[in-house]
């Protein structure tokens, strides 16, 4: 089987969880299927750029395909795509023409070919919070659902959940969508890696409660800090907080700057950090806090069940699939119900013990070499359909 995958999400400046699945299907498929050929493609970029990309995502091991880079730059080649149909991934560029199959892992969805087309569809977030969204972004994601609509073989999603909401918000048929799980990376972080990214980061000997996510209105990180200024205000609790991840949309106003001011000695914004750091720093941390208003899936809540660390998340549809009983639940914008149950989990080690250990069961339900698995069954399945 030929497969072609667009790994445009790779070159964005916040990759995120779109492009971590990107980069885990194509590194699997050419690991779990070495009989097929995978040929990844970009929209135009310095050759340079690419190959940065293809080497921090570990995208250049033995028998991978060099990418294809497009002629068009992002923004005109979505637009092109959605508004026009036009072009035609055989006629950007010939070797595309050649495949058996076209994967397109988020809403940037190509013209319709000759091969069967699968999209994956990571939720209808901008259907359902369309506020959270700038206006460009709500834009794209609504374009391209309807261009999934009318032109996917299959829709692939990560939970049954953003399946739901996928088939209620979009003219996506319920019999045209798959749920295939994401997956985690189960390799622990060693204590000499934690001991150094503890250092490196100025945590050593301090208690702290971890989030991960992109600076964006849907992760909620606002009422993580006001439930954290309510903690160490009412308590004696010497815990910090620590915040990872790229800068996203609509930032701004997300954390009061009162607020941010008056727990500015105990608040550590780290940005992006390397794998092996974030590995350390869910496995150093007393709790992991997850406050999203929405999400599809939730990887970092399954992160940190592998590095067994507590975790209290939001109680919302997708994070109850995927956490199940392995998590303490919280409305998402209460934000003194989120102070009382971090404090709960951070002060009952009986409660602790019991979520950990739920943890790291519900975490060894989830891999990439099941999600790289169960795709290429769904890309057999558009072929024999077809």
């Amino acid at each position: 089987m030929r497969v072609v995958i667009n790994i445009e999400q790779l070159l964005h400046e916040a990759p995120g969880g779109i492009g971590r699945y990107t980069a885990e299907l194509v590194r699997g498929l050419n690991r779990q299927f070495p009989g097929d050929t995978v040929i990844p493609f970009t929209a135009r970029h310095s050759r340079t750029s690419v190959e940065r990309a293809r080497r921090n995502f570990r995208l250049d091991g033995p028998g991978a395909q060099e990418p294809v880079i497009l002629a068009l730059p992002r923004p005109i080649l979505y637009d092109a795509w959605h508004a026009l149909g036009w072009p035609l991934l055989s006629s950007s560029a010939p070797i595309l023409g050649t495949c058996d199959l076209v994967h397109a892992p988020s809403t940037a969805v190509p013209p319709r070919g000759p091969q069967p087309l699968v999209v994956t569809m990571h939720d209808a977030a901008y259907a359902l919070f369309p506020h959270v969204y700038p206006r460009r972004g709500r834009h794209f994601h609504r374009r391209g659902a309807s261009a999934a609509a009318r032109r996917a073989d299959l829709v692939i999603t990560g939970s049954h959940s953003a399946a739901a909401e996928i088939v209620e918000h979009t003219q996506i048929l319920a019999e045209r969508v798959r749920v295939v799980p994401y997956g985690v990376d189960h390799l622990k972080a060693s204590p000499e890696g934690v001991d150094s990214a503890l250092q490196r980061y100025g945590l050593s000997h301090i208690p702290y409660l971890l989030w991960v996510g992109s600076f964006e209105p849907r992760k909620n990180v606002g009422t993580l800090v006001q439930a954290f200024s309510t903690l160490v205000s009412e308590s004696d609790l010497p815990h910090h907080l620590v915040l990872v991840g790229p800068h996203g949309w609509l930032e701004k106003d997300l954390v009061d700057s009162h607020l941010q001011q008056q727990i500015s000695d105990r608040l550590h914004v780290l940005g992006v950090v390397p794998e092996d750091d974030l590995r350390a720093l869910y496995a150093a941390a007393d709790v992991f806090a997850f406050p999203s208003i929405h999400e599809g899936f939730g990887l970092p809540v399954l992160e940190a069940m592998v590095q067994d660390t507590v975790v209290v998340c939001s109680d919302i549809p997708a994070l109850r699939e995927v956490a199940a009983d392995g998590a303490s639940f919280v409305t998402s914008t209460d934000a003194e119900s989120w102070a009382s149950a971090l404090e709960a989990v951070i002060r009952d080690s009986s409660l602790r013990e019991r979520r950990v250990l739920a943890g790291r069961r519900q975490a060894a339900n989830f891999s990439w070499e099941r999600t790289v698995r169960e795709t290429h069954e769904v890309y057999e399945e558009a072929l024999a359909d077809r």
